[in-house]
C-alpha cells in the first residue's frame, strides 16, 4: 500500500467517523471466511457500515479529528481490527451478540474491543451486555409518552368507571 492510498483509506475513515456518532471496534480475527461473509451480510440489512483497515490508519484518522476525544479508543488499536459504524447506538451490539448465538452456546467471537458511543467510550468485551441494552432515542421517546399517558388513562377510566356506576343507579329507581 503506498503512501497516496493510505491517504485515501485515512480520509475515508475520517468521512465515517465524522457521518457516525457511533462506532465499535472488534476483532474478527478467528472467524473464518463464510463466517465474516454472514456478519457482513447481517451488518449489511440492519444498516451497519463494517469496515476492515489497519489499526495505524485508524489512529492517523481518529487523531486528524480529534485525538484528545478519541485518546481512549487508541488501546483497542491491535490485532485485526474491524470497524462497525451505525446511526444507532445499540445496533451493532445487537448484531454482535446474536451473531454469537447463532454460531454457538459458548461462542465469543467477533470480540467487542471497543465502542464509542454519542461521547462515551466502552472498552472491552465485559461491555456488550450494557451495550445491548442501551435505549434508543425512539425507544426512550416511547417510555416517556408511555409514563405521561398513564396518569391521563387512569383518570379516564375512573371518570367512566364513575359514569357507568352513576348511569345503572339511575337507571335502576325509573324502572321501579
Amino acid at each position: 500500500m503506498n503512501q497516496e492510498q493510505k491517504n485515501e483509506v485515512i480520509e475515508l475513515l475520517k468521512g465515517k467517523f465524522s457521518q457516525y456518532s457511533n462506532f465499535y471496534i472488534t476483532n474478527t480475527e478467528s472467524l473464518s471466511v463464510a463466517q465474516i461473509n454472514d456478519l457482513r451480510r447481517v451488518c449489511f440489512d440492519k444498516q451497519v457500515e463494517m469496515k476492515v483497515a489497519k489499526n495505524t490508519l485508524i489512529r492517523k484518522a481518529l487523531e486528524s479529528l480529534d485525538s484528545e476525544k478519541y485518546s481512549g479508543i487508541f488501546d483497542a488499536l491491535h490485532g485485526v481490527t474491524a470497524l462497525m459504524f451505525s446511526d444507532s447506538p445499540k445496533e451493532p451490539a445487537v448484531i454482535i451478540s446474536s451473531f454469537r448465538k447463532a454460531v454457538g452456546p459458548k461462542e465469543t467471537r467477533p470480540v467487542l474491543k471497543a465502542a464509542f458511543v454519542g461521547d462515551e467510550i466502552y472498552m472491552g468485551d465485559n461491555q456488550l451486555a450494557s451495550l445491548v441494552a442501551i435505549k434508543t432515542k425512539n425507544e426512550l421517546i416511547g417510555d416517556v409518552i408511555g409514563l405521561l399517558q398513564s396518569p391521563a388513562k387512569r383518570v379516564i377510566a375512573a371518570l367512566l368507571e364513575k359514569g357507568k356506576k352513576e348511569g345503572a343507579a339511575a337507571e335502576a329507581p325509573a324502572a321501579e
